[in-house]
């Protein structure tokens, strides 16, 4: 099993959480895998990761998500649930990785994990924003497909190269935080979307 300093698992959890806000059951699956098969050395904190459990809950979850976002309208309403799973997911993942920190500096990486993750999850709101208004279904589709591989591509680059997909990452969140206030909007229109949406939705 290869080895990991500190610096590399840190920056994994950077490039983890990206990729979590991406599809955060991708993430963890993969994950779990890497560390099953021997590939990737899960901190202890981390290590309920690679119980089978996990791992297949995760993954049909992931199965879940690939079919759920990819269906007009009901997709708008799953990402703007999942705000509120990949984001803190991905600040519980940054907390366990840097067990070997002070507790003020697993607060500050479960804190920039979660930033991250929201900063991933914002751009990919914003990119769906710009795609949504086509009325062919076959644009988000090929955007929802692209971020499930690039969220387990991450996740893997991330574990043989941990420094440059950190690099990578923090250049992706850097571009989207000058975009900010685009992201802004767009969170703003998938919440509205959903509640359209919902409100849409016969009574039963």
């Amino acid at each position: 099993m290869p080895t990991f300093s500190h610096q590399d698992i840190l920056a994994i959890v950077v490039a983890a959480s990206f990729a979590s806000g991406l599809n955060v059951y991708a993430t963890v699956a993969t994950l779990g895998l890497l560390s099953h098969t021997g590939a990737f050395p899960l901190p202890p904190a981390l290590h309920l990761l690679n119980s089978w459990v996990v791992i297949f809950i995760s993954t049909a979850l992931f199965t879940l998500e690939f079919f759920a976002d990819k269906i007009p309208l009901f997709d708008l309403l799953w990402n703007a649930l999942h705000t509120f799973v990949r984001v803190p997911i991905a600040a519980l993942l940054s907390y366990g990785a840097a067990q070997h920190l002070s507790p003020p500096a697993q607060i500050a990486a479960a804190g920039l994990g979660g930033l991250i993750a929201l900063a991933a999850h914002g751009g990919k709101t914003a990119v769906r924003a710009a795609v949504t208004p086509s009325p062919e279904p076959f644009s988000n589709m090929a955007l929802s497909f692209g971020e499930d591989v690039a969220a387990v591509s991450i996740t893997w680059f991330a574990t043989k190269h941990p420094v440059i997909a950190a690099v990578a990452v923090i250049i992706a969140v850097i571009i989207i935080v000058f975009s900010i206030r685009y992201v802004v909007r767009a969170l703003k229109r998938l919440f509205q979307r959903s509640r359209d949406a919902l409100a849409r939705t016969p009574a039963t």
